[in-house]
């Protein structure tokens, strides 16, 4: 393979647009180049998780996750233009299957776990803390994907596979407290002394 990247900074992106996949430019705000955004985030977040000490099986789910987030990121740079939707449609990256994968390791992970008596808070230790982080990020582009799939056409399985993934990274913080031992407890009304 080839280097991708020769040169870092284009200042094409002065203008306040940002190029796709398909050689267009779109406006830094548009809805797509938010998701696009929130994916990236999300992305590195989970960097973010992994520079932490986890458990060798939970590093591995996350390292396969990462590289989906930078497929399903590929698939969003790249829009579904009507003339060739069909076509498109045919080469979604995130298919039906990692969908199941997710759901299949949410369920190993949450039998381990015994039933939430209270709602928990995001903390505990870093790395817990840092995977509730990567949820909440995981949340807001599964909006933004929302969003986008108002007015354009967009791969439904990349809004089911967000919606499975901030449930496992959910799971997966409190597999990181200690398989819940060490989350911490909402107290209602503790504010009020």
């Amino acid at each position: 393979m080839g280097h991708r990247l020769s040169k870092i900074y284009t200042r094409t992106g002065d203008d306040g647009t940002t190029g796709i996949s398909n050689g267009s430019r779109l406006p830094k705000d548009h809805p797509r180049v938010a998701v696009m955004g929130s994916v990236d985030e999300l992305n590195a977040t989970l960097g973010m998780v992994l520079a932490e000490a986890v458990p060798k099986d939970v590093r591995e789910v996350l390292s396969s996750i990462q590289h989906e987030l930078f497929d399903l990121g590929a698939e969003l740079s790249c829009p579904v233009l009507p003339a060739d939707e069909e076509a498109t449609k045919a080469k979604f990256r995130i298919q039906t299957r990692a969908v199941t994968w997710l759901e299949e390791t949410l369920d190993h992970y949450n039998e381990q776990m015994s039933p939430l008596q209270e709602f928990i808070l995001p903390g505990g230790t870093r790395a817990a803390a840092t995977c509730h982080l990567a949820r909440t990020v995981c949340r807001r582009a599964e909006r933004e994907l929302v969003t986008l799939a108002r007015t354009e056409t967009v791969n439904p399985n990349n809004i089911t596979y967000l919606n499975r993934l901030s449930d496992l990274l959910f799971v997966l913080a409190r597999v990181l407290n200690g398989h819940g031992r060490d989350d911490v407890l909402w107290q209602p009304g503790r504010h009020l002394g």
